[in-house]
């Protein structure tokens, strides 16, 4: 690891938590140069729900280099971004009734989140955004300005406006329903808030701890927007893409967004990629507006059209649902078998948090996750969830091996914070 410290920017924090030198990856396993083997329960945060170097991905990555065919083309068009294009829209919208047009911007999900937020104020003319406390919505200005997590927000060196926190669904206990505070807003002209211009959510905070609103929420949710003629942004993007068994997080609910981000896995193989859907009438975009050099991977484009081979039928969709039952039950039956841990399991589809009471305690069983061989992070704003986001493509076997791992992990941790408590109370 010396050429990294020595070499790379004190800013890198994921090979801090996962400290080796990985070297190739297949399926859900990574290798690193030791040879030592690894089980992924993180999937580069959600990009790689197809799995490290899919074989049918990387086949047609393969033909298509060569073949010569275009890498990079800003937004002109090209042969296969016309077939992803065609692709997304038969397979995925036109079956669920959903007319978007599709904008491709810079290559990141903050790219996607400051798109959608730009168009929004220019539809409307208006500037306030409301977002959500514990949201993740990406580290550019003015997505961070939407983005509740303090420690990320003290980054930005200036101060972000026009963001106006809300309390999401279950933040302010049991039995209140958060979306009565926001209304009250919306209807006080004594309230202090103006009108504005979008509403953007997360159907499952991910990065906030796995926290999932409820489909009566984001349906009052969508209401009100569109009652008060206020945009709608879905953050779909390391939900979305089948990561909560359906393609979209929101269809269980029934939305029909205004304005959809999309990043991390649409590209397929794990190469950079986002996309914002936009309802057709707010598609007031002069051209050249909003603009960016790598709009064009056509790479990806590639990538992304063959991995939507994988929702021509229900077959993937019900092959996840399966899948999210056996990991829900095994969680659920770890918690079970260790109450002393003050344990809670909570998720949809193939994320899935483990939670825990006890302060330290989630981080604590990550790194000792790590020194099993399985790849995990934890979520929330005190790390106090343990995050589960394995491939789509994972077998149940494998499922099962990384709960195991995470018992392990949990026995282990445990006893070293028992240690440590006989430690400062000796006798």
């Amino acid at each position: 690891m010396q050429t990294f410290e020595l070499l790379e920017s004190e800013v890198r924090y994921y090979c801090r938590d996962f400290p080796t030198v990985f070297t190739r990856a297949t399926g859900c396993k990574l290798y690193d140069e030791g040879g030592r083997e690894y089980l992924d329960f993180f999937s580069g945060a959600g990009t790689l729900n197809y799995g490290h170097n899919n074989p049918r991905l990387k086949r047609r990555l393969i033909d298509y280099l060569e073949s010569d065919s275009v890498t990079h083309s800003l937004d002109m068009a090209t042969a296969v971004k016309r077939e992803f294009l065609e692709r997304f829209d038969s397979l995925i919208l036109a079956p669920r009734g959903l007319r978007y047009k599709i904008q491709f911007c810079g290559p990141t999900g903050t790219n996607a989140v400051e798109a959608a937020l730009k168009l929004a104020r220019k539809v409307t003319g208006r500037q306030t955004v409301v977002f959500f406390m514990n949201a993740y919505h990406g580290l550019s200005l003015g997505a961070l300005a939407v983005t509740g997590n303090a420690s990320k927000r003290a980054g930005a060196g200036v101060p972000l406006h026009y963001g106006m926190p809300m309390p999401y669904d279950g933040d302010l206990g049991p039995g209140v329903d958060t979306l009565d505070y926001f209304e009250a807003f919306l209807q006080n002209p004594g309230g202090g808030m103006e009108l504005p211009a979008a509403v953007i959510v997360e159907t499952i905070q991910a990065e906030g701890g796995v926290k999932v609103a409820s489909r009566e929420w984001l349906r009052r949710l969508a209401d009100l927007t569109r009652r008060h003629g206020i945009v709608l942004i879905v953050d779909d993007i390391q939900v979305g893409c089948g990561r909560t068994g359906s393609f979209f997080s929101f269809e269980e609910a029934g939305l029909r967004p205004d304005i959809v981000c999309l990043s991390k896995a649409i590209g397929g193989y794990g190469l950079p990629m986002a996309l914002v859907l936009i309802r057709p009438d707010l598609d007031v975009w002069q051209p050249g507006e909003h603009t960016g050099t790598f709009r064009g991977n056509n790479l990806a484009f590639a990538a992304a059209s063959e991995a939507l081979t994988y929702w021509e039928d229900g077959a993937f969709a019900e092959s996840i649902s399966k899948k999210s039952e056996l990991l829900r039950r095994l969680l659920n039956e770890l918690v079970g078998r260790h109450e002393e841990a003050g344990g809670w399991v909570r998720g949809r589809g193939l994320i899935q948090g483990l939670g825990f009471d006890a302060p330290g305690l989630a981080e604590e069983v990550a790194r000792a996750a790590f020194e099993r061989g399985l790849i995990i992070e934890t979520s929330g704003a005190r790390s106090e969830v343990v995050k589960l986001l394995p491939p789509l493509t994972i077998a149940e076997e494998e499922l099962e091996d990384g709960v195991a791992r995470i018992a392990g992990s949990l026995e282990a941790a445990l006893g070293k914070l028992e240690a440590g408590r006989a430690a400062v109370n000796p006798g």
